[in-house]
């Protein structure tokens, strides 16, 4: 805590005024400094630096987070689409196999199933040519030009 000598009610006055003035440019540089801060750590400067696809893929091979994902979702999503009116057995089998199967894939093979759904889907528009034929370039044949 600072000590002030303070002798009279106009010292009293000044002191005042100048502690606010502190305290206003102390507000200012922290008002200042924690935009910039903010600008620094905002949603998406954060996706941009933390998630590229090399670091998906590294943080993928480490955690297999996408293999236990799908290990989860792929027996759902096959019991309630494919397997709809099948048997407790058969739902069963289906949800050990894909279970094993969503366990061995990784980022790498869902990019790759997704990319080649992708082409199936989109696949290559095909361009219309129009037969080259007799070209007319506005010339008469009877005329003495032709």
């Amino acid at each position: 805590m600072r000590n002030y000598n303070i002798k009279n009610l106009d010292e009293l006055q000044a002191t005042r005024r100048a502690l606010k003035a502190e305290y206003m440019i102390q507000e200012v540089v922290i008002i200042s400094d924690a935009k910039v801060f903010l600008q620094r750590y905002t949603f998406k400067n954060m996706v941009k630096k933390y998630l590229t696809p090399s670091t998906i893929f590294k943080a993928d091979e480490q955690l297999h987070v996408s293999g236990k994902v799908m290990s989860f979702i792929l027996p759902v999503l096959m019991n309630n689409t494919l397997f709809r009116g099948s048997g407790f057995i058969t739902k069963a089998l289906v949800g050990l196999a894909t279970r094993n199967v969503g366990k061995t894939l990784d980022a790498e093979h869902l990019s790759g199933i997704f990319n080649s759904v992708k082409s199936w889907i989109g696949g290559k528009k095909k361009l219309k040519v129009k037969p080259v034929g007799y070209v007319d370039y506005g010339i008469p044949p009877d005329s003495e030009t032709y």
